[in-house]
């Protein structure tokens, strides 16, 4: 039985998504990328990314999706919002999202992805 190839969650324009992707690429390394935009996003997905991660680190607060909500929103956020938010405009969630075995890992950094994989 071969192992379960990583996964990659984000949108596809996402350059940090396109580092990551390059980075497994140049590396030959096998994984499966789930576009929010293509694919979807539902509730049951993230409540289970969310249950590992917590909200508030899966929430950019450095994008342009979060400086164009209300502030009252942003002010009063909580995890019932955040989920809420994240389901209508996945682009808020930080990327890219690595599922590997039974880890999760957000963002991308060159030196985590090396002890990750190798």
């Amino acid at each position: 039985m071969s192992p379960i190839p990583p996964k990659l969650y984000g949108i596809a324009n996402c350059d940090t998504i396109k580092k990551a992707k390059k980075w497994l690429d140049s590396r030959d390394i096998a994984y499966e990328f789930h576009d929010y935009r293509k694919q979807g996003l539902d509730m049951a997905l993230l409540q289970s990314l969310e249950s590992a991660l917590g909200w508030e680190v899966m929430v950019n607060r450095r994008g342009t999706t979060w400086r164009a909500l209300p502030d009252a929103l942003k002010d009063g956020i909580d995890r019932d919002s955040a989920l809420q938010i994240m389901l209508d405009s996945p682009a808020i969630i930080k990327r890219p999202i690595l599922a590997i075995e039974n880890r999760l890992l957000i963002g991308f950094n060159d030196q985590q992805y090396q002890e990750i994989f190798n």
